[in-house]
């Protein structure tokens, strides 16, 4: 009977110990109200695999594929950057969100890819988790603008496809971005 509870004492700590305090699953989303949602894949209505077409989950990219096309709202910034360590879309990067919801849905038939980037810092599937944090939390906020799921796809590069090497706090700051790109 101890040996029992000892084995379940020891699983038990095996599978807290394994476990992350990271809450990458929490995104806090603001609406054009600026009242804060918190939640998963219900808030941003992913709840499926995109492998099958769904919508928010990670997908396989073409890395080899040339500069995508350059449509896209004229004179509008394409990168949404973030603070150290966070997926919250900064006050300022909202007019650039909106002026891409508006344009994205004047025509049903463009897709905007957004890709999710990282600092070097961090472990690689962190920085994974952490970019594709990013672009769902770009996608949910275009979603709250009424763009459909059908109409954005959200991958993660992590740390991969740094924009600037380096050291610097300058260059981690450019590097933790949020990539619209129109096909």
């Amino acid at each position: 009977m101890i040996k029992r509870i000892s084995l379940a004492l020891t699983i038990a700590a095996l599978v807290v110990g394994c476990s992350s305090g990271v809450k990458l699953d929490e995104v806090p989303i603001e609406d054009k109200t600026a009242s804060t949602l918190s939640g998963g894949a219900s808030a941003g209505g992913n709840t499926g695999n995109t492998a099958q077409g769904s919508g928010g989950g990670v997908a396989g990219v073409d890395l080899t594929q040339p500069a995508r096309d350059t449509a896209g709202p004229m004179g509008i910034a394409r990168i949404v950057y973030f603070d150290y360590d966070s997926y919250v879309i900064k006050p300022e990067f909202q007019t650039l969100i909106e002026a891409h919801s508006r344009f994205i849905k004047t025509d049903t038939k463009r897709k905007l890819m957004l890709e999710g980037h990282t600092d070097e810092r961090g472990g690689r599937e962190y920085n994974l988790a952490l970019g594709q944090k990013r672009a769902e939390a770009v996608r949910r906020a275009l979603g709250l603008l009424g763009v459909p799921d059908s109409q954005m796809e959200a991958v993660s590069f992590g740390k991969e496809k740094l924009a600037v090497q380096g050291h610097t706090e300058e260059a981690h700051a450019q590097n933790r971005r949020v990539e619209l790109t129109y096909r």
